[in-house]
Protein backbone atom coordinates (compact mmCIF):
# COMPACT_ATOMS: atom_id res chain seq x y z
CA UNK A 1 0.00 0.00 0.00
CA UNK A 2 1.23 3.45 -0.90
CA UNK A 3 2.13 5.84 1.65
CA UNK A 4 2.39 9.47 1.70
CA UNK A 5 5.67 11.30 1.59
CA UNK A 6 3.98 14.66 3.65
CA UNK A 7 1.02 13.91 5.90
CA UNK A 8 0.22 17.72 6.21
CA UNK A 9 0.52 20.29 3.31
CA UNK A 10 0.60 23.77 2.71
CA UNK A 11 -0.51 23.99 -1.33
CA UNK A 12 -0.28 27.41 -3.22
CA UNK A 13 -2.69 27.80 -6.17
CA UNK A 14 -2.04 30.74 -8.20
CA UNK A 15 -5.23 32.48 -9.39
CA UNK A 16 -3.97 32.75 -13.01
CA UNK A 17 -4.15 28.98 -12.60
CA UNK A 18 -7.79 28.73 -11.83
CA UNK A 19 -8.57 30.78 -14.42
CA UNK A 20 -7.35 27.92 -17.04
CA UNK A 21 -6.44 29.04 -20.57
CA UNK A 22 -8.15 32.16 -20.89
CA UNK A 23 -6.03 34.14 -17.77
CA UNK A 24 -8.76 35.64 -15.83
CA UNK A 25 -11.98 34.69 -14.12
CA UNK A 26 -13.26 31.19 -13.18
CA UNK A 27 -12.02 28.37 -15.30
CA UNK A 28 -14.72 25.72 -12.87
CA UNK A 29 -13.64 22.89 -15.41
CA UNK A 30 -9.97 22.83 -14.42
CA UNK A 31 -11.07 23.69 -10.73
CA UNK A 32 -13.12 20.55 -10.26
CA UNK A 33 -10.10 18.65 -11.61
CA UNK A 34 -7.55 20.65 -8.91
CA UNK A 35 -10.35 19.42 -6.05
CA UNK A 36 -10.74 16.14 -7.83
CA UNK A 37 -6.54 15.61 -6.94
CA UNK A 38 -7.13 17.10 -3.58
CA UNK A 39 -9.83 15.04 -2.98
CA UNK A 40 -7.18 11.50 -3.42
CA UNK A 41 -4.89 13.51 -1.06
CA UNK A 42 -7.46 13.81 1.54
CA UNK A 43 -8.59 9.89 1.02
CA UNK A 44 -4.75 8.83 1.46
CA UNK A 45 -5.40 10.58 5.03
CA UNK A 46 -3.00 13.70 4.17
CA UNK A 47 -4.34 17.15 5.51
CA UNK A 48 -4.57 19.67 3.03
CA UNK A 49 -4.77 24.06 4.16
CA UNK A 50 -4.69 26.17 0.63
CA UNK A 51 -3.71 29.55 0.17
CA UNK A 52 -4.77 31.20 -2.85
CA UNK A 53 -3.50 33.89 -5.31
CA UNK A 54 -5.51 36.50 -6.74
CA UNK A 55 -3.88 37.17 -10.13
CA UNK A 56 -7.28 36.38 -12.30
CA UNK A 57 -8.67 39.14 -11.08
CA UNK A 58 -6.17 41.72 -9.66
CA UNK A 59 -2.34 41.85 -9.94
CA UNK A 60 -2.13 44.54 -7.21
CA UNK A 61 0.48 47.33 -7.56
CA UNK A 62 1.45 45.83 -11.16
CA UNK A 63 -2.31 45.97 -12.13
CA UNK A 64 -2.35 49.72 -10.97
CA UNK A 65 0.78 51.02 -11.93
CA UNK A 66 1.10 54.43 -10.66
CA UNK A 67 -2.27 55.52 -10.61
CA UNK A 68 -2.94 53.86 -7.54
CA UNK A 69 -0.80 53.73 -4.07
CA UNK A 70 0.43 50.21 -3.15
CA UNK A 71 -1.21 49.52 -0.01
CA UNK A 72 -4.47 49.96 -1.52
CA UNK A 73 -3.87 48.06 -4.60
CA UNK A 74 -2.70 45.42 -2.46
CA UNK A 75 -5.99 45.30 -0.47
CA UNK A 76 -7.86 44.84 -3.61
CA UNK A 77 -5.48 41.73 -4.09
CA UNK A 78 -6.48 40.34 -1.27
CA UNK A 79 -10.17 40.80 -2.21
CA UNK A 80 -9.87 38.91 -5.15
CA UNK A 81 -8.23 35.89 -3.20
CA UNK A 82 -11.40 35.37 -1.53
CA UNK A 83 -13.88 35.20 -4.54
CA UNK A 84 -11.13 32.13 -5.33
CA UNK A 85 -11.24 30.65 -1.96
CA UNK A 86 -14.76 30.66 -2.05
CA UNK A 87 -15.21 29.52 -5.31
CA UNK A 88 -12.63 26.69 -4.48
CA UNK A 89 -14.67 25.60 -1.45
CA UNK A 90 -17.89 25.49 -3.11
CA UNK A 91 -16.46 23.21 -5.57
CA UNK A 92 -13.94 20.89 -3.01
CA UNK A 93 -17.69 20.77 -1.12
CA UNK A 94 -19.28 19.39 -4.37
CA UNK A 95 -17.03 16.72 -4.97
CA UNK A 96 -17.48 15.22 -0.76
CA UNK A 97 -14.96 17.28 0.53
CA UNK A 98 -15.38 19.22 3.53
CA UNK A 99 -14.00 22.85 3.19
CA UNK A 100 -13.89 25.77 5.38
CA UNK A 101 -12.64 29.13 4.18
CA UNK A 102 -10.71 31.27 6.96
CA UNK A 103 -9.17 35.08 5.89
CA UNK A 104 -6.74 37.04 7.42
CA UNK A 105 -8.75 39.90 7.02
CA UNK A 106 -12.32 39.56 9.25
CA UNK A 107 -15.32 39.69 6.89
CA UNK A 108 -17.69 37.60 9.26
CA UNK A 109 -20.56 36.91 6.90
CA UNK A 110 -18.17 35.40 4.50
CA UNK A 111 -15.55 33.95 5.99
CA UNK A 112 -14.32 32.64 9.66
CA UNK A 113 -11.44 34.64 10.58
CA UNK A 114 -8.15 32.99 10.39
CA UNK A 115 -6.77 31.61 13.96
CA UNK A 116 -4.06 29.35 13.98
CA UNK A 117 -5.45 26.90 16.85
CA UNK A 118 -8.83 26.89 14.71
CA UNK A 119 -7.22 26.01 11.58
CA UNK A 120 -5.22 23.26 13.08
CA UNK A 121 -8.71 21.52 14.56
CA UNK A 122 -10.23 21.79 10.84
CA UNK A 123 -7.22 19.74 9.34
CA UNK A 124 -7.53 17.14 12.11
CA UNK A 125 -10.96 16.82 11.43
CA UNK A 126 -10.38 15.94 7.66
CA UNK A 127 -11.16 19.34 6.41
CA UNK A 128 -9.24 21.26 4.03
CA UNK A 129 -8.85 24.93 4.54
CA UNK A 130 -8.50 27.52 2.07
CA UNK A 131 -6.87 30.80 3.14
CA UNK A 132 -7.43 33.93 1.86
CA UNK A 133 -5.81 37.57 2.02
CA UNK A 134 -2.41 36.30 2.06
CA UNK A 135 -0.91 37.80 5.09
CA UNK A 136 -3.24 40.27 5.85
CA UNK A 137 -0.92 43.23 4.68
CA UNK A 138 0.06 44.84 1.69
CA UNK A 139 3.51 44.39 0.54
CA UNK A 140 3.49 40.74 0.82
CA UNK A 141 2.82 38.24 -1.86
CA UNK A 142 0.73 35.15 -1.58
CA UNK A 143 3.90 33.35 -1.77
CA UNK A 144 5.28 34.34 1.05
CA UNK A 145 1.65 33.91 2.67
CA UNK A 146 1.68 30.51 2.09
CA UNK A 147 4.96 29.82 3.63
CA UNK A 148 4.18 31.99 6.66
CA UNK A 149 1.07 29.75 6.90
CA UNK A 150 3.14 26.60 6.42
CA UNK A 151 5.44 27.54 9.59
CA UNK A 152 2.47 28.38 11.43
CA UNK A 153 0.50 25.32 10.81
CA UNK A 154 3.45 22.82 11.18
CA UNK A 155 3.33 21.45 7.69
CA UNK A 156 5.78 18.67 6.45
CA UNK A 157 6.25 20.62 3.48
CA UNK A 158 5.09 24.11 1.17
CA UNK A 159 3.54 22.50 -2.49
CA UNK A 160 3.96 25.86 -4.94
CA UNK A 161 1.67 24.80 -8.09
CA UNK A 162 3.11 27.06 -10.54
CA UNK A 163 2.87 27.44 -14.15
CA UNK A 164 6.54 26.25 -14.63
CA UNK A 165 7.87 22.95 -13.77
CA UNK A 166 10.55 23.67 -11.21
CA UNK A 167 13.50 26.06 -10.61
CA UNK A 168 15.54 26.92 -13.52
CA UNK A 169 19.38 28.70 -13.91
CA UNK A 170 17.67 31.00 -16.04
CA UNK A 171 14.31 32.01 -17.66
CA UNK A 172 13.16 28.67 -20.03
CA UNK A 173 10.68 30.92 -21.88
CA UNK A 174 13.82 33.10 -22.87
CA UNK A 175 16.44 30.38 -22.94
CA UNK A 176 15.77 26.85 -24.57
CA UNK A 177 18.69 25.80 -22.42
CA UNK A 178 18.04 26.68 -19.42
CA UNK A 179 18.93 23.74 -17.30
CA UNK A 180 16.18 22.77 -14.75
CA UNK A 181 16.77 22.04 -10.70
CA UNK A 182 15.95 18.89 -9.30
CA UNK A 183 17.02 19.80 -6.03
CA UNK A 184 18.39 23.55 -4.53
CA UNK A 185 19.51 25.47 -1.35
CA UNK A 186 17.48 28.51 0.00
CA UNK A 187 20.73 29.89 -0.24
CA UNK A 188 21.15 29.33 -3.72
CA UNK A 189 17.89 30.54 -4.58
CA UNK A 190 18.88 34.02 -3.28
CA UNK A 191 22.39 33.95 -4.03
CA UNK A 192 21.88 33.73 -7.99
CA UNK A 193 18.18 35.37 -7.85
CA UNK A 194 16.33 33.31 -9.13
CA UNK A 195 12.94 35.12 -8.93
CA UNK A 196 10.72 31.66 -9.70
CA UNK A 197 10.07 31.75 -5.68
CA UNK A 198 9.15 35.08 -3.64
CA UNK A 199 12.84 36.06 -1.80
CA UNK A 200 10.70 36.61 1.48
CA UNK A 201 9.13 33.29 1.06
CA UNK A 202 12.23 31.98 0.54
CA UNK A 203 13.92 33.51 3.63
CA UNK A 204 11.07 32.64 6.06
CA UNK A 205 11.26 29.36 4.91
CA UNK A 206 15.01 28.79 5.23
CA UNK A 207 14.49 30.04 9.01
CA UNK A 208 12.44 27.89 9.59
CA UNK A 209 14.15 24.95 7.95
CA UNK A 210 10.27 24.39 5.84
CA UNK A 211 11.06 22.35 2.59
CA UNK A 212 9.36 24.26 -0.70
CA UNK A 213 8.42 21.53 -3.71
CA UNK A 214 7.46 23.52 -6.85
CA UNK A 215 5.89 21.80 -9.62
CA UNK A 216 3.36 22.49 -12.84
CA UNK A 217 0.06 22.52 -12.10
CA UNK A 218 -0.61 21.81 -15.34
CA UNK A 219 -2.09 18.42 -15.03
CA UNK A 220 -3.72 19.15 -11.44
CA UNK A 221 -2.75 15.26 -10.62
CA UNK A 222 0.79 16.41 -10.11
CA UNK A 223 -0.40 17.53 -6.85
CA UNK A 224 -1.33 13.98 -5.91
CA UNK A 225 2.07 12.61 -7.12
CA UNK A 226 4.16 15.13 -4.91
CA UNK A 227 1.83 13.99 -2.03
CA UNK A 228 2.77 10.60 -3.02
CA UNK A 229 6.57 11.15 -3.40
CA UNK A 230 6.76 11.13 -6.82
CA UNK A 231 9.90 12.73 -8.11
CA UNK A 232 8.66 16.23 -10.00
CA UNK A 233 9.64 19.57 -9.76
CA UNK A 234 12.37 20.86 -7.45
CA UNK A 235 12.57 20.56 -3.81
CA UNK A 236 13.91 23.89 -1.92
CA UNK A 237 15.74 22.78 1.45
CA UNK A 238 18.62 23.30 3.03
CA UNK A 239 22.23 21.75 1.78
CA UNK A 240 22.25 18.03 0.63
Amino acid sequence: MEVPKYRRILLKISGEALAGESGSGLDFGFIGKVCQAIRHCTQQGVQVAIVVGGGNFWRGARAAGTQMERSRADQMGMLATVINCLALAECLQQCGVEARVQTAVEMQEIAELYIRNKAVSHLEKGRVVVLGCGTGSPYFTTDTGAVLRGVELNVDAVLLAKNVDGVYDSDPKKNPNAKRFDQITYDDILKNHLSVVDFTATSLAMDNRLPLVLFALEDPENIYRVVMGEDLGTIVKEAF
